[in-house]
């Protein structure tokens, strides 16, 4: 847990967990299991105080939870941040009890200053979880009933409760959640997004990273899904819903509100396609949705002429070839730098829809 985080889209990192196992290829090079052995490590320093131990355990294939200060760290957050919750785990793993998710939501609905950004790749838990009518009964406990706020804050829960949910009805979506999966190509984007459209969220998005293989959001290329509004180019006026033809739609269908697209960084980092990277970008702007390209990781673009004046560490992607963009160099992360076609692309959703 951080008041500060080096992830370009947020500012702040949450870890009321630790802790998680593989699910599918974007997991195969985790930095969050790098970054859990390196603490517990620096911890058995005999100059590191006991309770560090205790908040990074040495084995990070189990979910541990930690100490109650690491979940109610937000409340103790005057300036509002972007918060990105559980970078070292994934809240809605199946070892973390439901209960204990309903208390993470709990504090963030008594954190409403905050944005907190939500990744996970248990799409199918944090569906049937979220649009539940157990986890607004469990929601209300958390906030009203716990012992662990003190009385300002329950009396703060107490208005909150009434104000976001209803008794025997789904929790409402908390404005200031932002609902992600991770998708890493295709093949998981066709399963976790609709998973996402169809979880009650205020903000719905997607972090394509490591990004592994080209993904088609709109569902106009016979694979893929239908995730973005058709561009305004389509008929000549603003992006509309493919179905039911009109703006932000309010028959029931739901668009993501934000793409976060990067390459890989780190030992054993695998490249990635510029194109793929463009292709994402394109999509969103067609359709008017809010698109940041968080980095190229360890390997960055080369021109033919970079080719030709030095060849070592070179990746080809032969099945995409250019005379430009097929081309990458294994570098630092740092080296490689964030720019996409020489500039950089820090959209943000603005507007908060339920």
């Amino acid at each position: 847990m951080a008041d500060r985080t080096r992830i370009e889209w947020a500012q702040a990192t949450w870890n009321p967990l630790v802790g998680c196992t593989k699910v599918s290829a974007g997991c195969d090079n985790c930095y969050a299991l790098g970054e859990v052995n390196r603490r517990h490590a620096a911890a058995l320093s005999p100059k590191t105080s006991p309770r560090m131990l205790e908040a990074f355990p040495a084995r990070f294939d189990t979910v541990s939870i930690r100490p109650e200060r690491f979940l109610t760290q937000p409340l103790r957050w005057a300036q509002p941040r972007r918060i990105f919750v559980n970078s070292l785990s994934d809240l809605f793993h199946t070892d973390v009890p439901d209960e204990f998710i309903a208390r993470v939501f709990a504090v963030m609905a008594l954190a409403p200053q905050h944005t907190f950004q939500l990744l996970t790749k248990r799409h199918a838990r944090m569906r049937s979880l979220l649009s539940s009518p157990r986890f607004a009964d469990l929601f209300d406990q958390a906030v009203c009933d716990s012992p662990d706020w003190d009385v300002r804050l329950r009396e703060a829960a107490v208005e909150s409760a009434q104000n976001l949910m209803r008794r025997g009805e789904a929790l409402r979506p908390l404005p200031n959640a932002w609902i992600g999966v991770s998708v890493e190509d295709q093949h998981w984007a066709d399963i976790r997004i609709p998973a996402l459209l169809g979880t009650p969220a205020a903000v719905r998005w997607i972090s394509a990273e490591p990004l592994l293989g080209p993904v088609d959001l709109t569902g106009r290329g016979g694979t893929g899904v239908y995730a973005l509004p058709d561009p305004a180019e389509y008929d000549g006026g603003e992006p509309v819903c493919q179905q039911h033809g009109m703006e932000r739609c309010t028959q029931g269908c739901a668009f993501l509100d934000w793409v976060v697209a990067g390459g890989e960084s780190g030992q054993g980092a695998r490249p990635m396609h510029p194109q793929w990277a463009r292709d994402l970008r394109d999509q969103c702007t067609a359709a008017d949705v809010p698109f940041l390209f968080k980095q190229w990781g360890s390997h960055r673009p080369v021109t033919r002429a970079e080719v030709i004046e030095r060849s070592d560490r070179l990746v080809y992607f032969a099945d995409q070839p250019g005379p430009d963009s097929a081309w990458l160099r294994h570098v630092p992360r740092k080296s490689a730098g964030r720019e996409l076609d020489g500039r950089t692309h820090d959209g943000y959703p603005q507007a908060v829809r339920t």
